[in-house]
């Protein structure tokens, strides 16, 4: 991938979208491979691999601003989810408590992904420049190392706030949506590879 504005308003794009639809979709539990997790887990595995993308290629400080961006963007989002519950129902409408329900949910998981995501995405750009600088050239080990050891902050964190008194077992949350996160990162190494496959000549260890 190349280093220009034009890609690099393309992974902003995709990261804060995967981002948003996260936080959205959150509220809705499901199990995968027997394990019980949210949503979320089809859109926001997608945001680190931006970001490692985004840090390879364009560098620490263009990552951390993504991420100061996505946060901005959360709190955007919890706004409007507070101001969409707050207006009044129309009387022909019957379907409000139903929204409110949701919306509600989508609330309290925004609010939870917001304090997550600050703790794991900062995490996450430093522990993959803090590799980098020791000078590895091991893409894989920067890949998997920051996204893992980050996952494990942000689910503990998200699934504690968002689900804690909502759910039967907290801990089978945490550790199945960790579980499959994982899987993410590891199969995640192949687009991030080809995403960044000219990134010495561009941006060198």
């Amino acid at each position: 991938m190349k280093n220009n504005n034009k890609n690099l308003i393309l992974l902003n794009g995709i990261f804060i979208t995967s981002l948003i639809i996260a936080n959205i979709v959150s509220a809705k539990i499901v199990t995968f491979w027997g394990l019980v997790i949210p949503a979320a887990i089809v859109a926001y595995p997608l945001t680190f691999l931006m970001t490692d993308v985004i840090g390879e290629i364009w560098g620490k400080e263009q990552a951390n601003q993504t991420v100061k961006i996505g946060f901005w963007c959360q709190l955007v989002s919890l706004i409007l989810i507070g101001l969409a519950i707050l207006l009044p129902v129309a009387p022909f409408a019957d379907n409000q408590e139903q929204f409110k329900g949701i919306m509600s949910s989508s609330f309290r998981v925004v609010l939870a992904s917001m304090v997550a995501y600050l703790c794991s995405q900062s995490w996450d750009v430093w522990i993959f420049h803090k590799i980098r600088e020791k000078g590895t050239k091991n893409k894989w080990l920067r890949n998997n190392l920051s996204t893992m050891t980050s996952q494990v902050i942000d689910t503990a964190i998200f699934i504690t706030i968002a689900f804690i008194g909502k759910v039967p077992n907290i801990w089978v949350m945490i550790i199945s949506q960790y579980a499959i996160k994982c899987a993410y990162a590891a199969l995640d190494t192949i687009p991030f590879y080809l995403m960044t496959k000219d990134s010495e000549k561009q941006n060198p260890v």
